[in-house]
Parts: C-alpha cells; sequence; structure tokens
C-alpha cells in the first residue's frame, strides 16, 4: 500500500504538468502586453516583444501607431491575429528599392501592386513567406497584433 501511495505521488505530477512547448496566453495577458507596449515604441511607432519561442516558430506581441516599412521574409510565414484597432494590409505586388536588412529579410518603403485589404479586431491573417507586406495605418490610429512567425 505504501508503495503505491508513494508512487501516485510521483507520477501525479507528471500526469498534471504541460506538455512540452505548451503556451497558453489568456485575454488578459493579451490586454497587459498591449499596454505595456506603447511607451516602448521606435522612432517607427512600433514596439514588439517575444512572447515565446517554440523550435521552428516563435510568438510576437506587436503595437504599431503609425504605417510600417514594405517586407518580406524569405523563410518564415507571418500567422497574425487583430487584437485591436484598424489598419490596411497591402499583399502581394513588388517591393521596389527594396534591400536586405537582415538575413531573410527584404525591406522597402513601399508595395507596387498589391491588394488591398481591411484589417480590425478579429481578424486573422496568414501571409506566405516570400510575401510581400505591409501595415498602413490612417494617422491617429493604431493597431495591436499577435503574430505567429513560422519558419520554414
Amino acid at each position: 500500500m505504501r508503495f503505491r501511495l508513494a508512487a501516485l505521488t510521483l507520477v501525479f505530477p507528471l500526469i498534471s504538468a504541460e506538455p512540452a512547448g505548451y503556451k497558453y496566453w489568456s485575454a488578459t495577458q493579451l490586454l497587459e502586453a498591449e499596454k505595456a507596449l506603447a511607451p516602448k515604441m521606435s522612432r517607427q511607432k512600433v514596439a514588439s516583444e517575444r512572447a515565446g519561442s517554440f523550435g521552428n516558430h516563435y510568438a510576437l506581441f506587436l503595437h504599431r501607431e503609425a504605417s510600417g516599412q514594405a517586407e518580406l521574409h524569405e523563410h518564415q510565414a507571418d500567422l497574425m491575429v487583430i487584437q485591436s484597432g484598424n489598419a490596411t494590409l497591402l499583399v502581394g505586388g513588388t517591393i521596389p528599392r527594396s534591400r536586405a536588412t537582415a538575413r531573410g529579410e527584404i525591406r522597402g518603403p513601399t508595395i507596387e501592386g498589391g491588394t488591398r485589404q481591411k484589417i480590425s479586431a478579429g481578424d486573422i491573417i496568414h501571409v506566405p513567406s516570400k510575401t510581400p507586406h505591409q501595415i498602413l495605418l490612417d494617422p491617429g490610429q493604431q493597431l495591436n497584433y499577435f503574430t505567429l512567425k513560422v519558419n520554414e
């Protein structure tokens, strides 16, 4: 009987432990991250914080108060979940006057020939690798979103 009790006390924590790589972000945590990012903005009026790393992908919280540059990730797809705010996503086309800003990262001032998509809270967007995309905000607007960056 003692052996069974001892075995159960050793096994029970393993049963209730979270699986490796599991992560849960509550709505409260997302709101807290949104509030914490606003004061950390760069000169480009964007702030981000890594929310977790998981092998071939990682998560970011982002807060934006101005339009971003056009960008293309050669080896990563973006899965974006819009938390609050409104913007326009320009996707596809080409990035004239583009330049490499990091390994596998291309940036430029704008996109030519892309498709415009209005985005707002609750929207979910998947942008495949090698696809130009740019978030455009009207003056005075803000956008808060969660992005999962998935490596090929």
